[in-house]
């Protein structure tokens, strides 16, 4: 059975990219419902996800409103105790929670100065001292739970947790606005920047091309850090492929890459994979058969 998930716009709202990691990386099943932020659109959120207020919100196939991502987290991790939410290791568990609960709370400088946007990456977005303590909080944090629960992987406690989930958006303000990190730091970066489900949380979030002013800093821009895209454009067509690798559908719009066109079965379809095409498993099968 499948839940809803009330998320904001993709590019912006950093609660619903942790919500949403939250199914996505465990391989639970989700239907999204977006709100813009920032705008009366939002009073649906009221009228469909009531009494949640704010975003994410996940309604159970029961019918319960669940608000906020750490309430999410526990619910899915006791619907679900096989998918491996929290370490199953109890003194990793308890860190992990803490950690968790740190990023879910702290961290104000990060979060007010530099808020995520997955649109842009900056040179240098010359951070206030404010800023720099939170990241040598947050280095320390990270460090420790690599060295102790690790085990040599790219994320804190040996897999991917609920922790990695909450400082997905971290990472990309990193990434964002090219935050001075140590190595080690950076590498636990580029893993997030590369993981194919962040990377398909980013193109969706592009195909959306949601624009809020204000998110935008005056800063000099740089390309974004992540893995670049093979190259796609929107094309005519035919395509070699009748059904949408999306939704199975028919198709109706189409792209081109490497002297290939593929159809997909609406704009949003085509333009999320144009925006990252190998971050679309289905896809990427349907052109190496």
């Amino acid at each position: 059975m499948t839940c809803d998930l009330a998320i904001g716009d993709r590019s912006y709202s950093s609660w619903s990219l942790r919500g949403w990691l939250l199914f996505e990386r465990f391989g639970l099943p989700v239907r999204c419902r977006s709100f813009v932020l920032w705008s009366d659109d939002f009073r649906r959120l009221s009228a469909e996800f009531a009494p949640a207020r704010l975003v994410p919100a996940m309604r159970t196939p029961e019918g319960e409103v669940v608000g906020d991502s750490l309430a999410i987290a526990e619910t899915l991790a006791e619907r679900h105790p096989g998918a491996g939410h929290w370490p199953a290791d109890p003194v990793a568990r308890a860190r992990a929670r803490w950690m968790a609960a740190e990023m879910h709370s702290g961290f104000a400088a990060l979060r007010g100065d530099c808020p995520m946007n997955l649109r842009v990456s900056y040179r240098d977005a010359a951070p206030r001292a404010e800023v720099l303590d939170d990241l040598a909080r947050i280095e320390a944090i990270w460090a420790d739970a690599r060295d102790r629960f690790g085990s040599g992987s790219a994320w804190l406690f040996g897999r991917y947790s609920v922790a990695d989930a909450f400082f997905a958006p971290v990472a990309t303000r990193i990434a964002t606005y090219n935050l001075p990190v140590s190595a080690a730091a950076a590498a636990y970066v580029a893993a997030h920047l590369a993981d194919p489900a962040f990377r398909r949380w980013r193109a969706m979030g592009l195909a959306e091309n949601r624009i809020q002013p204000a998110y935008a800093r005056p800063f000099a821009e740089r390309p974004w850090p992540g893995p670049a895209p093979r190259k796609a454009a929107p094309a005519e067509g035919p395509s070699e492929n009748a059904a949408c690798p999306c939704s199975g559908r028919p198709v109706s719009h189409y792209l081109a890459m490497e002297g290939r066109v593929w159809g997909f079965c609406n704009a949003f379809c085509r333009d999320k994979t144009l925006a990252d095409p190998e971050a679309w498993p289905a896809f990427m099968a349907m052109v190496a058969r």
